[in-house]
Parts: structure tokens; sequence; C-alpha cells
């Protein structure tokens, strides 16, 4: 059994999301999802919309998933160490290098293959695309065909 492992915020799902869930489900029998927490999100990238607990568990809802947990904040390779993946999947826009992964992981033991996908195109491929979109909208009194 090829064991996936697929890292990320999920604060509002979208296409890219599925797309980037699907592709690495396809690259073995076992998706696991490693769901940032809370604290990681605002320290890396924003005050998070939904809350973690939310967020793992709309990513497990769907399909590909076959399970979705939290990650940890002091030691973000701790989780890897107690999954056990073969593969770690990165998305086309994290900012993670493959081989700093590689090496961090053999370091522990763990000898993983890391793959990035390529790049989604689709107009809301990504979570500030969609709340852009929103913003424009509202300001143009425009979001439900111009109701409040």
């Amino acid at each position: 059994m090829v064991r996936v492992i697929a890292t990320g915020v999920f604060d509002i799902l979208h296409p890219g999301h599925l797309h980037f869930l699907e592709e690495a489900k396809k690259l073995g029998d076992e998706l696991i999802v490693v769901v940032a927490r809370d604290e990681t999100v605002r320290r890396s990238k924003h005050n998070p919309i939904m809350s973690e607990e939310v967020r793992r568990r709309m990513v497990e809802a769907l399909k590909p998933v076959d399970k979705a947990v939290l990650g940890y904040v002091d030691d973000k390779y701790r989780i890897m160490e107690e999954l056990k993946p073969d593969i770690i999947v990165l998305g086309y826009d994290q900012p993670f290098s493959e081989e700093e992964i590689r090496r961090e992981m053999e370091k522990r033991g763990l000898r993983v293959s890391v793959v990035r996908l390529g790049h989604y195109n689709s107009d809301i491929n990504g979570t500030r695309k969609i709340i852009y979109r929103i913003a424009e909208r509202l300001e143009r009194n425009d979001l439900y065909g111009g109701e409040k």
C-alpha cells in the first residue's frame, strides 16, 4: 500500500484544492491530508476564516481523501514521523523545498518521494481570488444580484 500525504491550509475550499487532492490520490492507495493548525496559519499566512477543526472536517469529507489530520505547531515534520508516508505531494504554489523535505525525512529515518504538482488553471483556483471576487461584488452591491 502506497501512502500519500498532502498538506495545506484549506481555508475556503475551491476547485484548485479539489484538483490538488484528486491528483495526489492518483499517486497512491491512501491519501492522508495534514491540515495546518490555526496558530501556524496565523504565523505564516493570515488569520484563518474557518477554524482548524472545521477545515479538517471539510477536507476529510472530500471523496479523494481517506483521512485528514491536524499538523503540529512546534515541528511540521513530526506528523510525518507518525504517518510514515511513501510520497509527500506539494502544490505548485506551496513554498517548500523538495530537497529540504527529503533531507529532513532521511534524518528522521524515512525514505520519502516528494512530488510537486503542476499549476491548475481556473479563474477561481485560489482562496485569495475568491475573497477578492466577493469583495468586488460587495463593493458594487452585486453579490446577490443587487440585493443586500
